[in-house]
């Protein structure tokens, strides 16, 4: 008997539905803008550009600032014109502020001789310790005011031979600022620190 072989129409499986796409985000941070250069000012418009100006100098004055020598004081001195430097007034106003330093340092001197001859010598072992001490400190002073009454008496010779404010080594204005500061100044401030800085490399 023949068999006829029912073909059953094979069903198609119906397709698998695309699992959807599982992709991580990642932790990216945000993108920085992009960096703007300026362009770089011309030379014109760089010498267009006017320079600040220069600080000027303060005035330097003395605790006796206010004090008169030769009828003027320092803040008066500092006013006088460029052209003035070294003036027959500026000279006698120098003149008296040597003058009277001079007779402090001699004064200082003359005390310092009194006191020491005029002190007892301590029994106490550590109070005659205290006073040696004392003793050596005012000597040291003294020894220093001998050799500042030495520059005094030489600038005091300069203001009399005209060579006086002028720096010895360049023949530069020392400038009235530094001479009021110092009057026994005989080198400029560049002159000086020269000098310094030689002194630390060779020695005296």
């Amino acid at each position: 008997m023949a068999t006829t072989a029912s073909t059953s129409k094979a069903k198609a499986a119906p397709a698998a539905k695309a699992a959807p796409s599982t992709k991580s985000k990642s932790n990216t941070l945000p993108s920085a803008p992009p960096l703007v250069v300026a362009p770089a000012p011309s030379a014109a418009a760089v010498a267009a550009k006017p320079l600040a100006s220069a600080p000027k100098a303060a005035m330097v004055l003395t605790m006796n600032s206010h004090k008169k020598y030769a009828g003027l004081t320092e803040a008066e001195i500092l006013k006088q014109p460029e052209a003035d430097y070294m003036s027959k007034e500026q000279l006698a106003f120098f003149h008296e502020k040597l003058v009277e330093l001079r007779g402090q340092i001699l004064h200082n001197a003359t005390d310092t001789g009194e006191h020491l001859r005029e002190s007892e010598v301590a029994t106490d072992p550590s109070d005659r310790a205290t006073q040696e001490e004392e003793y050596t400190l005012e000597l040291r002073t003294r020894d220093r005011e001998r050799k500042l009454l030495k520059k005094v008496d030489k600038v005091i010779r300069m203001i009399d031979d005209g060579s006086f404010g002028w720096c010895e080594e360049t023949g530069e204005p020392i400038g009235l600022a530094r001479l009021i500061a110092r009057p026994t100044a005989t080198l400029s401030i560049e002159a000086q620190e020269r000098r310094e800085r030689m002194q630390k490399l060779y020695g005296d």
